[in-house]
């Protein structure tokens, strides 16, 4: 019986940690996407030019320019800088949603979603 007093309390402490809200700080630009499919991109064609080490060069070189093509264009996503209740700061991806500085967020899956 003791134990599932120390296990009941256990869970009952790390879920209250997880419904505390993270405020938003500032909103970013987001580039994750372009640096991911110009890295796939340079892994290709440096491997097919230049073997092992040319698909290593190629990844570095295709991951910044995927990056800065996505900028330049225009196409950036959104991420928000957020500043969880413990007080550390963390830039959360989310391309669908919009906040505002100051706004109270969760965050489930990754993702933020307005606290209620």
């Amino acid at each position: 019986m003791k134990l599932f007093n120390v296990f009941f309390l256990s869970a009952a402490l790390l879920g209250a940690a997880a419904v505390q809200a993270d405020e938003v700080i500032k909103e970013t630009p987001d580039n994750s996407a372009g640096a991911l499919y110009g890295g796939l991109s340079g892994v290709l064609i440096g491997g097919a030019a230049g073997g092992p080490l040319g698909a290593l060069v190629g990844a570095g070189i295709g991951l910044f320019a995927g990056e800065g093509a996505q900028q330049v264009s225009g196409l950036s996503q959104r991420a928000y800088v957020v500043k969880t209740a413990q007080g550390e700061e963390a830039t959360v991806r989310s391309p669908n949603a919009q906040f505002r500085a100051g706004d109270q967020v969760t965050r489930k899956a990754g993702r933020l979603h307005a606290s209620h």
